[in-house]
């Protein structure tokens, strides 16, 4: 047989972009404003001119710094074994921090690792990642919760551009200790959805200084029952191990939760005991698509059932698109409603078809490319995402 063997690709420099100016409302307590980075793009840069973008889900200054800490491990290795070149990143980082930004930064890092072998190659990553399940995927338009009068505006505009599926999360919910709040702002929300669209709920517990315990999500569950909600999404404390125990083998509707926890190693004890129905991983937290797919897949083998955790950017959004395809039961993915970071920063806007679904991008690597002119006003340097340093 002939030698098909790829030449090694250098990785010879890694940019850290920050977003800025527009960042979306997050819903917590102390709350983000629009010139505050918590999303950062990432590009690696190889001496052969290839380029791969990822997300980074923290500060840029703490994505920046992570970088330079790490650049040790990653300059001038070989971009075209992203799975390989992450794991030494983290094997040899985690006694400085293991699972904080070192690891969120390694998954803007293995992101754009995952991009480049895609166009190295000429394939999507999601055929890399394992084949092609589908070619399209339901994205669910996740909205903060607010004032149940305010419910159908926010809401409206979104499914009139074709959403089909809504999260609602955050605001007053759970917030103000009052069930008829809680249900108000539920019912308004159904009712603007429509009967026939997927709706979930996010009580977003992992919020600072949650007031809410097992009785309340015991009884907000059985409340969501009513109204037909998918599934009930951080309704306790991230770290209530025991109560989220407690909580799936009683409720109703299906417990989600997993997006604050980050390696694949921290979710064995929550898959174990069937602390969730559905796992929630964020591929621009947990250690990027090389460690998404391999919680997805353990998920799997417990029976439980995997959607990402995507309240990123559209290169995050592409990410969870290309995984959707390569596994067999995924049919959803997040959809930041209205956020600039998504539907401003690329050069072809994400389009949904009649029935409420993306098409998966079948362009070689993760299939999106950045627009350089609206991201200058995003970022300071936004040429350093194009072009090496």
């Amino acid at each position: 047989m002939p030698d098909i063997a790829l030449p090694k690709v250098t990785i010879r420099s890694i940019v850290v972009a920050p977003l800025l100016g527009e960042s979306p409302k997050g819903g917590w307590s102390a709350e983000i404003k629009p010139e505050d980075s918590v999303h950062a793009l990432i590009a690696v840069h190889t001496e052969e001119g290839l380029t791969g973008h990822g997300s980074v889900f923290t500060d840029g200054r703490l994505a920046q710094a992570a970088v330079d800490v790490l650049e040790p491990l990653w300059r001038g290795e070989n971009a075209l074994e992203p799975e390989r070149v992450s794991e030494k990143l983290n094997q040899n980082s985690f006694w400085m921090g293991r699972g904080g930004s070192l690891t969120h930064a390694i998954s803007g890092i293995d992101i754009a690792l995952w991009d480049i072998l895609g166009k190295a190659l000429g394939q999507p990553v999601g055929r890399l990642l394992g084949g092609t399940y589908r070619d399209r995927v339901t994205p669910y338009c996740s909205l903060l919760m607010d004032e149940p009068e305010r419910m159908g505006d926010l809401i409206g505009p979104h499914r009139a551009r074709g959403f089909k599926a809504f999260k609602i999360g955050w605001g007053p919910f759970g917030r103000r200790d009052s069930a008829k709040l809680d249900e108000a702002i539920v019912r308004a929300a159904r009712e603007a959805a429509g009967p026939d669209a997927k709706l979930f709920v996010d009580a977003g517990a992992s919020d600072a200084y949650w007031p809410q315990g097992l009785k309340w999500a015991l009884n907000t569950a059985q409340m969501l029952r009513d109204y037909e909600v998918g599934w009930f999404e951080e309704p306790l404390r991230p770290d209530a191990l025991e109560d989220f125990r407690t909580l799936r083998q009683a409720s109703p509707v299906p417990i989600a939760g997993g997006e604050v926890l980050t390696r694949r190693q921290s979710f064995l004890p929550w898959l174990s005991v069937a602390a969730f129905d559905i796992v929630q991983p964020d591929v621009t937290k947990v250690g990027g698509l090389s460690e998404q797919r391999r919680i997805a897949w353990l998920a799997d083998d417990f029976g439980l059932r995997y959607v990402g955790h995507g309240w990123n950017t559209a290169l995050g959004l592409a990410a969870d698109l290309q995984l959707a395809s390569a596994l067999p039961h995924c049919d959803l993915v997040e959809f930041i409603g209205g956020s600039a970071y998504i539907d401003g920063i690329v050069a072809d806007p994400f389009v949904l078809d009649d029935e409420g679904r993306l098409r998966i991008p079948a362009r070689p690597g993760l299939g999106v490319a950045l627009d350089p002119e609206p991201l200058a006003r995003f970022t300071p340097a936004p040429a350093s995402l194009f072009a090496s340093v």
